[in-house]
């Protein structure tokens, strides 16, 4: 795998149950690197194929630079699925993650691979989305945004990632990327 201990990248291998899921993601509230899930159900595939759901959100342009980051170690292909938004901003983030992309590869003069595809749900269901669809996208690594209590849903069933990290069969990825984005209820 990537994250050999050479990489500044934390890898948590869990059960994958709820409740120690929702411990290691209470554990991960104060770390900035990104953090990798990998639970007992989890197969641990070659990253050949990167899925980055981009939703409405503005820290979701924090994923361009570790997706890309990835796609350079490793050759993946990156997969932004972008949410079914009426608004324009999941296009936006999605703008300026491509933009990155192709800056990026301009200026290493890599080849850096990547697709846009519409998501089937908005903003606030594509987490779930994208963790179901594993068989459709053939990802290897699904990186999400570490989220932050939005209602009473997600401070009663739990935060989005978790129920993610539960359905996906390959490992998750999430990026924290400032203090305040992110807390969970105990």
């Amino acid at each position: 795998m990537i994250w050999d201990g050479n990489d500044d990248i934390r890898l948590i291998g869990c059960a994958n149950d709820r409740r120690t899921i929702r411990h290691q993601l209470n554990e991960c509230r104060e770390e900035r690197r990104p953090y990798v899930f990998v639970t007992s159900s989890m197969t641990t595939p070659p990253i050949r194929r990167i899925l980055v759901p981009v939703s409405m959100l503005e820290e979701e342009t924090y994923k361009a630079e570790i997706s890309t980051y990835l796609a350079r170690k490793t050759g993946a292909h990156i997969i932004l699925l972008q949410a079914n938004d009426y608004g324009s901003h999941a296009q936006q983030n999605v703008n300026r993650i491509v933009t990155h992309i192709k800056n990026i590869s301009s200026r290493t003069g890599e080849d850096i691979s990547y697709e846009i595809i519409r998501a089937r749900k908005d903003s606030f269901s594509l987490v779930r989305e994208a963790g179901e669809r594993q068989r459709d996208f053939h990802y290897d690594l699904l990186i999400l945004t570490a989220s932050r209590d939005y209602g009473l849903d997600d401070i009663l069933f739990g935060p989005p990632e978790l129920h993610a990290i539960r359905r996906a069969p390959v490992p998750v990825m999430l990026v924290n990327p400032r203090e305040d984005l992110f807390s969970l209820c105990d």
